[in-house]
């Protein structure tokens, strides 16, 4: 895989690039006619340099698996897949991407148009920015930022069409994957089915040069291992952590010791101090454009891992051309296990919906991230477990194959067993590689150094830019404030409230109950423009209001993604995704599964004064309503919601609420 960049001004082009160059050995900027390409070239199957022309242009970041299979299948000779790619958009338009079995990012320019598109999981990045004069798009979002262009990531449900004469823009929407339960399927078929799907799509990915993994020494990793050893595939694992102060030695690399040992595994393993971590978050920050503390808390231990083999314990290099670490340019990792077999607590009923969910998001919760570490560091990143016929078979599992009695990712542990997994490891508990690998308490530790109350506020320091433009889907109750404030904290900009004002007192979708005055408070006291779209109310039909205000919200302000204060509803979370996306916008639920009596206890301590106006649940007496929630009567509230089995946070419509004051800190946002 590689890196790309393009504009109509090649000055513009010129000076991108030059932010992509970490992305490979050699590059090229070429100009046709009105618009200018690049490529920065990391080459895992020959040699052939890029912009490719036929009668059109491509440039492209692609790793096409079955490239040789269409060669064949259409008579072909081409040395590598981005060829393939070329003649296949030539062939058949991109109608012909439904044909591809691999990850990919490319730039097309025929007749005057300029198409972009990835591949639907979003392995692969494009951004791009629109000027007054010129349309520009890169591999990184860095790399815009850092030319003052105002940067949005283009979704992999969406092909972005450009006419240069006119300088529109359109899209083409792509379908994502769908559920379609099999419940006639037996535990250990699916067992077996899983591991032979996955040995496949291990294989169809191992390179010809060396290979590395990432390994932690959990089911995943370990499973992929499990894989190369049964192919014969020569590899080595690389695992980091840290342990400072009285901290205790990280988990994971301890795991990954151990059950190196027991596997006779080569492993290289990286222990780095807290002047190391301090260093580096900066760099993270910067190269994945965000100050999540979960992101760059994951990102540590990825890229100190590859660092110490890519570029020796001094640091990283700035130019991984000169990196000597001789042939390995590819690492696997065991990312998307957990999305598709119901891996995280927040995994709560519904489960394939869950998992459904999760993989929509993957591209901007972790797989952004990741391409950009691992490119930093020489090598690109492979996801078997991220395979297209294993994404489809784990969607026609029943739900009891993922979540049995007290284990998660069932029916995926009883396949590691038949792959040759160490029992203990197939069986052993999930932890978040920030936690296992102790950088989250190293995170915090430096925080408490520089004075700072909080992680997320140490790692805002870095950045002056924001994390993303949001929309903050807003009813004026508690629930869509917190997610507004929780969003506004992570370096969000809430660059506007939208309201949808329903006549319909029974909508599952959106209050009715709020006057225009409450919504405009609002807005004065976030400092956030609102906006109002009507609606009937009228089930699924209101969506369409939704798609209507959320598209106002684009035109006027830009925004790049939408805040949901859903906690457990999936009927309006899954809908406002569907929304979302058609709209080519991310959705950011940070409440979403929150455990509902911690949060109330939360919404009192932060200083949100929450007032109850509608009661609807036995054990509710009509006096709780006009009752402000504060610390003694919240615990009255949880121990009724227990007595009575109603929602604490009243998210099956028990009560609802309008805040009357606000934490001094939301107001301006």
């Amino acid at each position: 895989m590689c890196g790309i960049a393009g504009a109509k001004n090649k000055q513009a082009v010129e000076n991108t690039v030059e932010h992509l160059k970490h992305r490979g050995s050699s590059c090229k900027v070429k100009e046709y006619g009105e618009f200018s390409l690049a490529h920065v070239l990391h080459s895992i199957v020959g040699e052939v340099e890029q912009p490719l022309r036929e009668d059109g242009i491509i440039s492209a970041n692609c790793e096409i698996y079955n490239w040789k299979d269409l060669n064949e299948k259409y008579g072909w000779e081409t040395e590598n897949d981005a060829q393939t790619l070329l003649k296949l958009l030539e062939k058949k338009g991109v109608s012909a991407l439904e044909e591809l079995d691999g990850i990919y990012a490319f730039a097309y320019f025929k007749d005057g148009e300029l198409i972009l598109a990835r591949d639907k999981l979003g392995m692969n990045p494009i951004w791009y920015a629109e000027t007054g004069e010129d349309f520009v798009f890169a591999s990184e979002k860095q790399a815009l930022e850092k030319e003052d262009f105002k940067p949005r990531e283009l979704h992999p449900r969406r092909i972005l069409k450009y006419n240069l004469e006119t300088g529109e823009v359109c899209f083409e929407n792509r379908e994502f994957f769908e559920i379609d339960v099999d419940e006639s399927k037996e535990l250990e078929e699916a067992a077996e089915e899983v591991k032979e799907l996955f040995v496949e799509a291990v294989e169809k990915r191992v390179p010809d040069t060396d290979l590395a993994l990432l390994f932690s020494g959990g089911v995943d990793s370990t499973m992929v291992a499990a894989a190369l050893q049964e192919l014969d595939v020569e590899f080595t694992c690389y695992t980091s952590g840290i342990q400072h102060g009285n901290v205790n030695a990280p988990r994971d690399m301890e795991w990954a010791k151990k059950v190196a040992e027991e596997m006779d595994l080569e492993l290289e393993s990286y222990e780095a101090s807290l002047e190391e971590v301090e260093t580096e978050l900066p760099k993270i920050t910067d190269w994945i454009s965000s100050t999540s503390v979960v992101k760059s808390g994951v990102a540590l231990p990825f890229h100190l891992a590859l660092r110490r083999n890519s570029y020796g314990v001094s640091g990283a290099a700035e130019d991984p051309g000169s990196s000597t670490c001789g042939d390995e340019k590819v690492v696997m990792t065991g990312l998307g296990s957990e999305q598709l077999y119901a891996g995280y607590h927040r995994h709560q009923g519904y489960l394939n919906k869950e998992c459904l969910s999760g993989l929509r998001s993957l591209f901007e919760n972790d797989l952004y991230r990741d391409n950009v570490v691992s490119f930093r560091n020489g090598y690109e990143l492979r996801a078997p477990f991220l395979d297209h016929e294993l994404i489809e078979h784990a969607l026609t599992l029943p739900e009891g194959f993922k979540v049995k009695d007290e284990y998660r990712k069932y029916v995926v542990r009883l396949a590691a067993e038949k792959l040759g997994v160490p029992e203990e490891v197939a069986w052993r508990g999930k932890t978040a590689a920030q936690y296992g690998s102790n950088f989250d308490k190293a995170i915090s530790r430096l925080a408490k150094n520089k004075g700072f109350d909080h992680k997320q506020g140490y790692l805002n320091s870095f950045r002056s830019k924001e994390n993303n433009r949001l929309a903050a889907l807003t009813s004026g109750g508690k629930d869509s404030n917190a997610a507004l404030y929780r969003a506004a904290r992570r370096n969000n900009e809430i660059s506007c409230l939208v309201n949808l004002s329903s006549g319909n007192k029974e909508s599952y979708m959106f209050d009715a109950r709020k006057t225009s005055e409450e919504m405009e408070r609002q807005s004065e006291i976030t400092g956030s423009p609102l906006l109002v779209q009507q609606t009937d109310g009228e089930k699924e039909k209101e969506l369409q209001d939704l798609e209507k205000a959320l598209g106002k919200a684009i035109e006027q302000y830009d925004v790049e993604g939408v805040i949901a204060g859903a906690i457990a509803s999936t009927y309006q979370r899954d809908r406002v995704e569907k929304v979302a996306e058609r709209l080519g916008l991310k959705v950011f639920a940070p409440l979403w599964q929150e455990n509902q009596e911690n949060y109330m206890r939360w919404l009192v301590r932060e200083g949100f004064g929450v007032q109850i106006t509608h009661v609807a649940a036995r054990g509710l007496e009509e006096n709780w309503i006009g009752t402000v929630i504060d610390e003694e009567n919240v615990e009255e509230l949880i121990d009724l919601s227990r007595e009575y089995g109603f929602n604490a946070a009243g998210e099956g419509g028990e009560y609802e609420t309008r805040v009357k004051n606000f934490p001094k800190s939301i107001t301006g946002l």
